[in-house]
């Protein structure tokens, strides 16, 4: 079951918007679980699917020409997963998206979540919060890469999501924030020793 309090305060949903508006959307979704290591969007699909997880993890990560996985964010419990290439250019998802632990979600095809809030104006505000909401958090990575130091950003990262930290694996956590798992033990190391 959602937690639609956790949802409101996650997305900013205004107070006229209701449990019964979001149920909505909700009837028209399906439930969608995914076991570790089962891609939710690969690189390359044209599926227009928005999934919002219920519980669980999800990494998105690209592949290099040499082969190498390089991890570019980690989504949790209560967010909006979405292959924005697809959904704002209509191009070919651009990364995969993989369930890094057991996933359960609800999962809706856009171009009818689109009809549904077309048809539902209480949601067309909360649905652009949603994008200003991935533009944001895309702004604030490039500033952090612009102006912070590695360990402000893995204490940025730490301070954003507590929780999140202890269920990423080291290597996925490193590509995260732009270093080697060797600079993120040395970081890790560093503060410990200034907390003694």
């Amino acid at each position: 079951m959602i937690d639609f309090e956790k949802l409101r305060a996650v997305y900013q949903l205004g107070r006229e918007l209701s449990f019964s508006d979001i149920q909505v959307v909700l009837r028209s979704a399906r439930l969608r679980s995914f076991e570790r290591g089962d891609c939710l969007i690969r690189e390359g699909e044209r599926r227009k699917e928005v999934f919002l997880i219920r519980k669980g993890l999800v990494r998105l990560y690209r592949i290099t020409d040499r082969g190498d996985e390089i991890t570019t964010a980690v989504r949790w419990e209560n967010k909006v997963v979405a292959s924005p290439y697809l959904i704002l250019f209509d191009q070919p998802a651009q990364q995969y998206f993989e369930a890094l632990e057991p996933t359960d979600t609800f999962c809706i095809d856009y171009d009818k979540l689109q009809s549904i809030v077309e048809s539902h104006p209480k949601l067309e505000a909360s649905r652009k919060y949603v994008f200003h909401n991935i533009l944001k958090e895309a702004l604030q990575r490039i500033d952090s890469f612009v102006l912070l130091t590695p360990e402000e950003r893995y204490l940025n990262f730490v301070q954003s999501v507590p929780d999140i930290t202890n269920r990423v694996p080291d290597k996925y956590l490193a590509n995260i924030l732009g270093i080697t798992p060797v600079s993120l033990s040395r970081i890790r190391k560093r503060i410990a020793e200034r907390k003694k």
